[in-house]
C-alpha cells in the first residue's frame, strides 16, 4: 500500500509527532503508515485523513 500522508502532512507544516498527537497514536505509527508498512484500521485512516483535511481515498492508494 502507498500513502500520500507525508505529502499532505508537509503541506500543513506538521511534524510526524504533531500528526500522531492529533490522531492519538505514537509517532512510530505515523512513520510506518508513511512507509506503507502498516495497514490502518478504518477509524485510524479516517482520523488521519480528517487531521490532514483530505479524504481517505486521496490519502491511501490500495
Amino acid at each position: 500500500m502507498q500513502t500520500k500522508i507525508k505529502e499532505y502532512r508537509a503541506k500543513l507544516n506538521l511534524t510526524q509527532e504533531q500528526l500522531a498527537d492529533l490522531v492519538g497514536v505514537r509517532r512510530e505509527t505515523i512513520v510506518f503508515l508513511e512507509q506503507g508498512k502498516y495497514n490502518p484500521s478504518l477509524k485510524l485512516a479516517h482520523d488521519v485523513a480528517k487531521s490532514l483535511k483530505t479524504s481517505i481515498d486521496k490519502l491511501f492508494i490500495f
